[in-house]
Order: structure tokens, then C-alpha cells, then sequence
């Protein structure tokens, strides 16, 4: 089968399910849930586009989340602002910061890039924590508005499920298209060896510097329509366990796999809910699959099933 009839039919179906799902499902409670899966696949593939295709450990994600969450939250709580005029605001706020942080931070490479951004993104939590007047401190800010369209309410329902995963679907689209392309080769050559990529004429610092900003971007994205969906904010959910469980998601769903990025996503958004009686080890329980994963799985989930698909298939 050709590629891209290929592509059309598997987004065709992928929007199918989506539009199946939001339609049939009654239950506000499922349809948030499916919302949430929408929300953290978002997030997971700007990561796995960082850390999958270009090799760039990131410990901070979760900062950039935030940013986009308080940006457009402070405008509108504090300035009176629609939630749509924020949202360039922040969008613009995420990549700045990223392009600022990653010129010296994308010099570091390994141990030392994580512990850069993992000290980067405890830093913006502790500013959320303190500027208090704006952000509402430790106890957080609410009354953000919700998103409409005229008198159609997008942050409830199903909706809000198709406003978020209709985000996601055009993300896997670019980023797809990412992949394809020059930068694409680039940001894997990059990954496998930073010194062979720049001496067959790869700008290596461009091309890291300027994936991070659209991880950054992407995560922005997600951070205004978590904030405008629940119309409350505060920095325990953009804290350093949830970039760790945003790096889980990437490597259980499959490092460099866009695809992946949806089913590590769906598998830790949902496992709580079945795991809830277990909360309070809940991180020991995601250690524990990512370990496994790692050992068995090293290449993701993803990966692994079609490689079992075409081998049934073969047979």
C-alpha cells in the first residue's frame, strides 16, 4: 500500500474512533478521561520529538506546560482578556523561554542536559510558588474562564474532547511531516552521533535549539486548554513528577514513534484509574513498568506490537 494512501486511511480512522467515541459516549466522567489521554499525548509527542528523534534529555517539560497555563491564566484572571487573545501570548511566552534557556542548555549533553533542565523546570515551579500576587501561590488561581465559541461551551463534554484531540490529530500531522523532512534526517543523525551529523554539515545547534522551542510550543498548547478546561491552576500539576511521568509516557509508548507517544500517554493517564486503590505507591508502580519496559521493551511498546503484527502477518 502506497504511503500516502496509507496515511489517509489510518488519520481516517483515527478521527472515526475519535468522532465515535464523542458521540456515543454519555458519561462526562469517560469523556474527561479520554479528554486527559488527549491532553498528555499532546504533551508526550513535543517530548518524544526532542528526545526520540534528536536525543535531547529534557527534565523539565512539565516548565513549559505550566507557562502556557499561567500565561494565558494570569491575562485572563488579572487583565480581563479572552481565553483566544491569550493564547498567542502564550504560545509566544513558551518559546521564548525555550529559546533563551536552550542556547546555553542544549551545549550540555547526557547526565549533564537533564540535571540543566531539571534544575530549569524546578525553578519555574518555585516562581509559580512565590509570585503569589499573579500566580495565586501554592494555593493556585481560579476563575479562568472557560473556552467558548459564541454560545458552544468547549471545555466541557465531548466538545472538549474534540477541540483537544482535533489539537492532537494536527500535531501527529506536523510532526510527522517534521520527520519526513531535512530536519527530520537531521535530528536523527543528531541523536545517533552529534559529531558525525556536524561533520557531514548538520547545524547541530540549530536544529536541537530549534526542536526544543516547538516541544516547548506544543506543551504551551496543552497547558492553555488544561487551564481553560478546568478553570483552576496551580504548580503541584507542573511539578517534577510530572515531567518524569511525561518521560515515562515517551519511552513506555516508544522513543522516535509519534504513535507510540498516544499509547504511552493512554496507558499512564488511564492506569490510575484502575490503580486507585494503589495511589499511594503510585510511583513506585511507574518505576516498576518503565523498568520492565526498559528490560523487555527497550524500543517501546509501540514498536514491539508491530513488529508482533508483521510477523502474524508473515505467517
Amino acid at each position: 500500500m502506497k504511503p500516502i494512501l496509507r496515511n489517509i486511511l489510518v488519520y481516517g480512522a483515527f478521527i472515526g474512533v475519535v468522532a465515535a467515541y464523542g458521540l456515543l459516549e454519555k458519561s462526562t466522567y469517560y469523556l474527561q478521561l479520554a479528554t486527559f489521554v488527549g491532553l498528555n499525548t499532546l504533551l508526550a509527542v513535543g517530548l518524544n520529538m526532542l528526545m526520540g528523534y534528536a536525543g535531547q534529555i529534557s527534565l523539565g517539560h512539565a516548565a513549559f506546560y505550566g507557562l502556557g497555563a499561567y500565561v494565558s491564566g494570569m491575562l485572563t484572571v488579572h487583565l480581563g482578556w479572552s481565553p483566544w487573545a491569550t493564547l498567542p501570548c502564550a504560545l509566544f511566552a513558551a518559546g521564548a523561554v525555550a529559546y533563551v534557556v536552550g542556547l546555553p542548555t542544549l551545549r550540555l549533553t547526557g547526565y549533564y542536559l537533564a540535571m540543566g533542565t531539571l534544575g530549569f523546570g524546578m525553578i519555574v515551579n518555585i516562581l509559580f510558588r512565590e509570585f503569589r500576587r499573579f500566580t495565586g501561590g501554592p494555593s493556585g488561581l481560579p476563575g479562568l474562564p472557560e473556552l467558548t465559541i459564541g454560545s458552544i461551551n468547549l471545555s466541557h463534554g465531548a466538545n472538549a474532547l474534540f477541540l483537544v484531540w482535533g489539537c492532537v490529530i494536527v500535531a501527529f500531522f506536523i510532526c510527522e511531516r517534521i520527520v519526513d523532512s531535512r530536519m527530520g534526517r537531521a535530528l536523527r543523525a543528531i541523536h545517533y552521533s552529534e559529531r558525525a551529523a556536524a561533520a557531514v554539515g548538520v547545524n547541530t545547534a540549530s536544529a536541537k535549539l530549534a526542536i526544543f522551542v516547538f516541544a516547548a510550543v506544543i506543551a504551551a498548547l496543552a497547558g492553555f486548554l488544561y487551564a481553560h478546561m478546568i478553570t483552576f491552576i496551580s504548580p503541584s500539576t507542573f511539578n517534577f513528577l510530572a515531567s518524569v511521568k511525561l518521560v515515562a509516557m515517551v519511552v513506555i509508548g516508544g522513543m522516535a514513534s509519534i504513535w507510540g507517544s498516544l499509547l504511552g500517554a493512554s496507558l499512564l493517564t488511564l492506569l490510575p484509574d484502575f490503580l486507585h486503590v494503589f495511589a499511594e505507591y503510585e510511583m513506585i508502580i511507574y518505576g516498576l513498568i518503565l523498568m520492565l519496559v526498559m528490560i523487555f521493551f527497550p524500543e517501546g511498546l509501540f514498536k514491539n506490537l508491530v513488529k508482533l503484527y508483521e510477523r502474524a502477518k508473515n505467517r
